[in-house]
């Protein structure tokens, strides 16, 4: 986990349909942190929502609009319904190397119940 502070929304009204835009603000980002989104809905664990570097990724959750800053970002949920309900969180994490000299991201891991929930890109 690296040291930095994000900021979220509390909670956010919507409506059926809409779209809806949850910004984070990373200020303190580092040059080789990329930038993961992830849902919680009750009684469940965290899963993987979107993770990117800079400008913008798309995925079937939804999108991640990074400012050229790199210092706020953006997830957006296209048409959200009563199942997109649930605690979304940014989480900034370091680049690594592997072992075939390729830069990747690495998700959090989660354990609950024995079981391992995560992702890695």
């Amino acid at each position: 986990m690296v040291d930095v502070e994000i900021t979220q929304l509390s909670s956010m009204d919507c409506a059926e349909g809409e779209d809806v835009n949850l910004p984070c603000n990373h200020s303190t980002i580092d040059a080789l942190d990329y930038i993961h989104w992830y849902r919680q809905t009750p009684n469940q664990s965290p899963h993987y929502v979107i993770h990117g570097f800079r400008d913008t990724v798309n995925s079937s959750m939804g999108s991640l609009n990074i400012a050229s800053d790199r210092k706020s970002s953006t997830l957006v949920l296209s048409q959200v319904t009563l199942r997109d309900t649930a605690v979304y969180y940014c989480v900034l994490r370091e680049a690594h190397w592997d072992r075939w000299g390729c830069t990747c991201a690495v998700s959090l891991w989660w354990e609950e119940g024995g079981d391992t929930v995560g992702e890695q890109a």
